[in-house]
């Protein structure tokens, strides 16, 4: 079985408060009730030869509804429990969660039960200042909000790439 890669966009922007990562939270029914932990950059799966960074921003897009051109900064990438690598981006964006919109999925649910849903893959997108963030995000993605917030303390954002 071949290792699943994945690559997604970190979205982020600068208030007075701070720093605010935009995080989505999985939609369909196994994701309903879980809170803490579950919630994710937006990100998914790369097809077989597409450029990672290529396949971020097609995510975000596909995701949230948001496109970007924005220059971005590589966040590198993490192992998730089940064994998904996420290559990971940053980019600096103000986003109104209120006009999230994502695309669909379709699953078999109760599992094994031969009956098919369609849902939102993101069911609904929010603002998180690092502590909060840092509860809610699934806890292999945690690392993806220190390399942010040390590339931010040390580089600053003229030093980002595309």
């Amino acid at each position: 079985m071949a290792a699943v890669v994945s690559a997604g966009l970190l979205v982020y922007r600068r208030t007075p408060a701070g720093l605010e990562v935009l995080l989505a939270h999985p939609g369909g029914p196994f994701w309903r009730q879980r809170d803490e932990g579950a919630w994710t950059i937006p990100k998914g799966k790369a097809e077989e030869g597409e450029d990672l960074l290529s396949a971020a921003r097609r995510e975000l897009e596909e995701e949230t509804g948001v496109r970007v051109t924005e220059p971005v900064v590589s966040l590198g990438s993490v192992r998730q429990k089940g064994g998904k690598t996420v290559h990971a981006w940053a980019v600096e964006r103000d986003v109104d969660p209120a006009t999230v919109k994502s695309n669909t999925a379709t699953t078999e649910w109760p599992r094994r039960s031969g009956r098919m849903i369609e849902f939102p893959e993101v069911d609904r997108c929010a603002w998180f200042d690092l502590e909060a963030a840092a509860a809610k995000i699934n806890p292999a993605q945690r690392q993806l909000l220190d390399r942010l917030q040390e590339h931010l303390s040390t580089r600053g954002p003229a030093n980002s790439t595309d």
